[in-house]
């Protein structure tokens, strides 16, 4: 990167997605990597989602012959659980579904579709998509996990009646004076005077309402309901947590190093479907919607064909995603319906 100032939403931008950024080569997840996420702590937590997509099939709200629809996979440990437990509850229709992934790295879609391919052969119709512009579908069940926190964002405070923006030059950041007229109307709308703006969910958004007839969109992330007026702004790097404005913080310590990410306001993203004319959206925590979508059933389930010590070993494993003081409470869903 040179030393000419940018704004910090393509900082950001540059971090996780430029050829050698953060996102570009594949990253451990879980005791290895740099954090947890709600996949690598327990495959239930795919499981509980395709339950709901069997449920919604066998209710009529889904078809049959549907796709279901990963944005940024990972590894694809993900889809791989989801399609495990489809077998598991209703294996006719893994000969009728699609499952597709939108993933811009063509390295990492390689890595998806060699472990796919590993696990489960050729019993399941498998594409990719290197954009979200390029699915045009009938029908989906679409699952954006930890997808929406990864988006770029510029960072605003509000001092004296005035908006300032950051920018950074030689992995510092400064602040000047925001004059773009569309993060100021965002700003007022929202009562947001410190945090992260991100305009861009509205592209995404709006793409996926518009290419795809029929369907239902979960997605889980950091965040709450409205805005909080604070900056949430932090880097991850073998577990431990870093304001980005912690004292004595370098970024270039962390730059391209490290996962960077921010919390989600679920209120603009319903605000963005409603403007689509869809009106069925659900907000969660985690943890209602993982009960609400079966898990204690599939651990009923579990409990009858497993010995006492597997099934124990699993309690353990779902309490850490529905624990309210944990990841069932820090983690929300937006549960969206077309």
């Amino acid at each position: 990167m040179n030393s000419n100032k940018i704004s910090f939403k393509q900082y950001m931008h540059e971090w996780l997605y430029s050829n050698d950024g953060y996102y570009a080569s594949y990253k451990s997840i879980g005791k290895e990597g740099d954090f947890f996420t709600s996949v690598s702590t327990s495959s239930f937590f795919g499981g509980t989602i395709a339950k709901k997509i069997v449920d919604e099939i066998q209710n009529g709200k889904l078809t049959k012959d549907t796709t279901i629809l990963e944005v940024g996979a990972h590894h694809g440990y993900l889809l791989a659980d989801i399609i495990q437990f489809i077998y598991t509850l209703a294996p006719s229709l893994l000969e009728t579904l699609t499952f597709a992934i939108v993933e811009r790295f063509e390295n990492l879609q390689k890595v998806q579709k060699e472990y796919l391919e590993k696990s489960f052969g050729n019993s399941i119709k498998l594409r990719f998509y290197k954009d979200i512009k390029e699915v045009k579908l009938p029908s989906a069940f679409v699952l954006a996990n930890e997808i929406f926190d990864a988006f770029a964002c510029e960072l605003i405070y509000e001092k004296d009646s005035k908006f300032y923006q950051a920018f950074v030059e030689k992995n510092k950041i400064i602040f000047e004076v925001c004059e773009e007229k569309a993060i100021l109307e965002h700003c007022h709308k929202y009562g947001l005077s410190k945090g992260e703006v991100c305009l861009d969910y509205e592209v995404f958004i709006n793409t996926l309402c518009q290419n795809i007839k029929n369907f239902q969109f979960l997605t889980f992330d950091y965040g709450d309901k409205f805005y909080r007026n604070d900056f949430s702004t932090r880097v991850y790097k073998k577990h431990k947590v870093s304001p980005i404005f912690e004292e004595n913080l370098l970024l270039k310590n962390y730059y391209k190093k490290a996962d960077i990410t921010y919390d989600v306001c679920f209120s603009y993203l319903k605000d963005i479907f409603e403007k689509n004319n869809i009106n069925e959206i659900k907000f969660n925590t985690q943890m209602n919607t993982l009960i609400e979508f079966g898990v204690i059933e599939l651990l009923e389930i579990l409990k009858i064909n497993v010995d006492e010590k597997r099934y124990l070993k699993e309690v353990q494993k779902v309490k850490m995603l529905i624990e309210p003081t944990g990841m069932g409470d820090r983690f929300k869903t937006l549960y969206v319906k077309k």
